[in-house]
């Protein structure tokens, strides 16, 4: 079916098969092998969505596989401050965030435990500035140095690198104007690690 599927197009297209090739980065005899001989027998990926970005068609038609649906991510109307703070009781879900399941995936996060939260303030930039979504992993609220974490202190919602001390927990700020603060054990509850942002340009 593929193979007529692009014997189709690439008549409707008028374009050589030859120059399909090149467009490839394979010898010129590739495409008319495929079609012609059955060789190679299915198109690799690579090659599939290069020819579908190229002959602006979907990628099924070649023999690519449907895209799976988008994974909803519930949005928490609530800025996780990276600066003057928010308030738990003022949190609410707002329309969520339609996420590519392969994405999650890459990530590690199990969509049950994913949220999308959006930052504010610029404590932590420039990693992360005003306005910025991030989505946070709620599986992951083993502190490593070496992340970024959301977290709440005394209702308080705060986006933070975190330090191990006496007594608690430092919280660490990518803004050098921000000095660390001390949450105290018993009066913060990790909500997640970080693990993807998204960023307008």
């Amino acid at each position: 079916m593929q193979r007529a599927n692009f014997a189709k197009l690439v008549a409707a297209k008028g374009v050589r098969l030859a120059t399909l090739s090149r467009v490839l980065g394979r010898n010129p005899a590739y495409l008319q092998q495929y079609l012609m001989r059955g060789s190679p027998r299915e198109l690799p990926e690579r090659d599939r969505a290069r020819l579908a970005e190229y002959l602006g068609v979907d990628e099924t038609l070649l023999g690519g596989r449907p895209q799976a649906a988008l994974v909803t991510v519930p949005r928490i109307d609530l800025s996780a401050s990276a600066g003057p703070g928010g308030w738990a009781e003022d949190e609410s879900v707002q329309a969520p965030f339609a996420f590519p399941p392969f994405l999650l995936r890459q990530l590690g996060v199990r969509p049950e435990a994913a949220s999308m939260v959006r930052v504010a303030g610029d404590s932590m930039a420039p990693t992360l500035n005003d306005g910025d979504e991030i989505l946070v992993d709620r599986d992951r609220c083993r502190i490593d140095a070496r992340g970024i974490f959301v977290l709440r202190v005394e209702g308080e919602l705060l986006v933070k690198r975190l330090r191990p001390a006496v007594g608690g927990v430092e919280l660490v700020s990518d803004n050098p104007a921000y000095p660390v603060r001390l949450a105290r054990a018993g009066r913060f509850q990790l909500v997640g690690r970080v693990a993807w942002l998204g960023r307008a340009l």
